[in-house]
């Protein structure tokens, strides 16, 4: 099969997706396949026949302890251009037999390139556009998921500028959890104890758009649920040594415990279990996921978000949870574009 590996792009979690990139398509070349590898944003000025098989920069798959400054991802497009497809990329993807979507962030998963691959009959990985832009959405997520009998912790959408911070520190509660609406990998998330931290944490998501949700902070442990193929996988505790669960803990190798299966009683399992499909279907969503909660002691499941195109990098959980149950890494990436194609037939 003609795969291409879309990864990279200009979002904050573009280091991650060049990292799930380069080794889904090391996988996927170990299995047979021709496999080309691009950066969304970058694009390429190569012959397109020399893509399937042009050597991989293993460096991507080390993701560094900082997001990458975007500005300078910018600077270093030789073309100049705007678009989020660099040059050659839909040139590119229009000569497989399917596109590998290895995004993160904004630009991925908010079903803006799902959509421009559609219109162009370019069949892709993971949910349709419609489902993606709803799971990218915090809020919304919560809004459909909610009604559905689906624990969630209370929030509120706050969209604000400088002026309005004295205000909002001084309404709302502490300690509670801040986060971009539309953020994934933990970037700009924090848990402000004191209105000071508050402060700054509303400061930070100003930067980010200032456009953010202020959650209930639930204290418990932190467990989350892949989805493959209409199943949920077995759940997979999250133990940062230091902090919380935030992008250094996610990537950096050793800096948190992952235990997996996580060591719960089987009715809380089957707790996970029950409300990850139920925010997987009811969101609309197709092929995989991962949906994160907060599990408190007496085995309550708290939805916080589910990621519609989870990390397939060297730290990445999915594919922990798939090879608990055989499925090893290689084999999970094949079943996930089996299963794409099958849902772009479907219309889904």
């Amino acid at each position: 099969m003609k795969i291409v590996v879309l990864a990279g792009g200009l979002s904050p979690e573009r280091n991650v997706s060049l990292s799930s990139g380069c080794k889904v398509c090391t996988a996927l070349r170990q299995r047979g396949h021709q496999v080309a590898f691009v950066d969304m944003f970058l694009g390429t000025h190569a012959p397109v026949e020399t893509l399937f098989d042009a050597p991989l920069d293993e460096e991507l798959t080390r993701v560094g302890r900082v997001a990458p400054d975007l500005e300078q991802v910018k600077a270093s497009r030789t073309d100049g251009g705007a678009s989020q497809f660099g040059p050659g990329v839909l040139e590119l993807c229009a000569q497989a037999d399917v596109v590998f979507l290895a995004l993160h962030g904004a630009c991925g998963e908010d079903g803006r390139v799902q959509a421009a691959l559609d219109l162009m009959g370019i069949p892709y990985t993971g949910s349709n556009y419609l489902g993606s832009a709803i799971a990218m959405d915090k809020d919304l997520t919560k809004r459909i998921v909610a009604p559905l009998g689906v624990q969630t912790p209370s929030w509120e959408l706050v969209d604000y500028t400088a002026v309005d911070i004295p205000g909002l520190v001084e309404r709302l509660e502490v300690p509670c959890v801040v986060k971009p609406v539309d953020y994934g990998s933990s970037i700009g998330v924090s848990i402000p104890r004191t209105k000071e931290e508050l402060q700054a944490a509303l400061e930070e998501g100003l930067e980010l758009g200032g456009r953010c949700v202020v959650e209930q902070y639930v204290q418990g442990r932190e467990i989350q649920v892949g989805i493959l193929e209409g199943k949920a996988l077995p759940s997979i505790e999250i133990i940062p040594k230091e902090g919380f669960y935030d992008y250094e803990n996610k990537y950096q190798p050793g800096a948190a415990d992952e235990i997996c299966p996580a060591q719960i009683p089987q009715q809380w399992e089957q707790r996970l279990a029950e409300a990850a499909l139920k925010v997987f279907h009811g969101v609309g969503l197709a092929v995989y996921s991962r949906a994160d909660f907060i599990v408190t002691e007496d085995g309550t499941p708290w939805f916080l978000e589910i990621n519609t195109l989870p990390g397939m990098t060297p730290t990445s959980l999915l594919p922990q949870e798939a090879a608990v149950v055989g499925i090893d890494y290689g084999t999970l990436c094949e079943r996930i574009i089996e299963a794409s194609l099958q849902a772009r037939k479907a219309g889904h």
